[in-house]
């Protein structure tokens, strides 16, 4: 035995290679596992990140995302002391935008959710990486793979290892490929050159399209967003009733929202392009059913969950943005499904939503639709479904 591991020893063992030799071999092998940029970063806190954040956290605009306090985020060696370097990958996908129908009552998601769970990808290419560096390396290596859902300022990450620069979205915007990409890291515990990011464009400019497309009004300034106000947060975060006031704001989206990177000059420069095959748009989830999602029952989730994104929410809360989604659709047909939600559906979230969807719809309202707001004013078992419902029927009343 002693002789074997003597043996796998010294297969470990190629001609010593310097920081800058190791560097190139492993963007070959991180191209071969099919991510479209790597960069390499010191194992150094992030000071300026620390602070961003410690001001963004500061000024409440976390809402109800306590795990951003978790940490140390800025220290890649708080996740593996004997980190000496820091490998940052890319991952793209799909940028063509998902053709909605017209005469379908439909409900967006945004395009990172329309095809496996990214997490899954990344951890799954991340593995394969991994698996490649102690024959690179030449020892065995001590490392540890991140993506989004490890306490670390990846998007700082990103820019110091030369993968893009922060966009005024606060997006990591890759010159190429734009803002739609994945990204993940390998924390290791050997030396690699530092990519030079100098070539790189550092700022949007003068532009602020995303800034004025936002559809809430999410941005406080160029690179301060107020995840309070923000679709995706509201859509997916926002666990309890989203504030009537952004409420339209939302469109048809259900889960995520793709409008400041549809807008960024960054994104449209770059050719459309199919996702990586477990990222590609899986054919029911393009778009979804709204009448569907709102009567989304207990299987019917878990097979639509099922290694996607949206195992991120639960039904309840795909079930409210159905509501606002078909409240903002303005058609007629919408009213029956939100009727049979707003008297059936057991939770109060739902039914609150589905109230005010119907107060939106207020010009298509039959006698029985007003009825059922009536009844749910004067009966229902929660207090904010009864108010929700009383404005309801008043703007009915108030409608021709």
């Amino acid at each position: 035995m002693g002789r074997m591991l003597l043996g796998c020893r010294q297969a470990l063992l190629p001609p010593a290679l310097s920081p800058r030799e190791l560097s190139e071999r492993i963007v070959q092998a991180a191209k071969a596992v099919g991510f479209a940029r790597v960069g390499f970063a010191a194992a150094h806190p992030m000071e300026d990140g620390r602070g961003r954040l410690e001001a963004f956290l500061a000024a409440g605009y976390d809402g109800a995302m306590d795990y951003l306090a978790e940490g140390p985020r800025h220290d890649p060696k708080a996740l593996l002391p004997e980190a000496r370097s820091v490998i940052v990958v890319a991952l793209a996908y799909g940028n063509t935008p998902s053709p909605t129908s017209p005469s379908t009552l439909a409900g967006r998601l945004a395009r990172y959710a329309q095809g496996d769970d990214y997490h899954l990808v990344l951890k799954d290419k991340l593995a394969a990486l991994e698996a490649l560096l102690p024959e690179i390396v030449g020892r065995p290596v001590r490392s540890r793979s991140c993506v989004d859902t490890a306490p670390l300022l990846e998007r700082e990450l990103a820019a110091r290892a030369g993968i893009g620069f922060h966009g005024k979205s606060t997006l990591v915007i890759a010159p190429g490929l734009g803002s739609y990409v994945l990204l993940g890291e390998l924390l290791v515990d050997f030396e690699l050159e530092p990519t030079a990011a100098a070539s790189l464009p550092q700022s949007c400019g003068s532009c602020r399209a995303c800034l004025d497309a936002c559809p809430t009004q999410a941005f406080v300034a160029p690179h301060v967003l107020d995840a309070r106000r923000c679709v995706s947060y509201l859509t997916i975060e926002q666990t309890g009733a989203i504030p009537a006031e952004l409420r339209p704001g939302l469109g048809d989206r259900v889960f995520g929202c793709d409008v400041c990177q549809e807008v960024c000059p960054y994104n449209h420069g770059t050719s459309a392009r199919e996702a990586p095959n477990h990222l590609a748009p899986r054919p029911d989830r393009a778009e979804l059913d709204l009448v569907a999602l709102l009567e989304l029952g207990s299987a019917g989730y878990r097979k639509l969950a099922r290694r996607t994104a949206l195992r991120r929410v639960n039904r309840t809360t795909l079930q409210r943005n159905a509501a606002i989604a078909l409240g903002n659709s303005h058609r007629p047909e919408a009213v029956g499904p939100l009727v049979r939600a707003l008297e059936t559906n057991p939770s109060a979230l739902v039914r609150l939503h589905a109230a005010w969807a119907l107060g939106e719809l207020a010009a298509h309202l039959d006698s029985a639709a007003r009825s059922a707001l009536r009844r749910t004013a004067e009966s229902d078992g929660d207090p904010e479904v009864r108010d929700e419902a009383r404005t309801a029927a008043a703007r009915a009343l108030d409608s021709p």
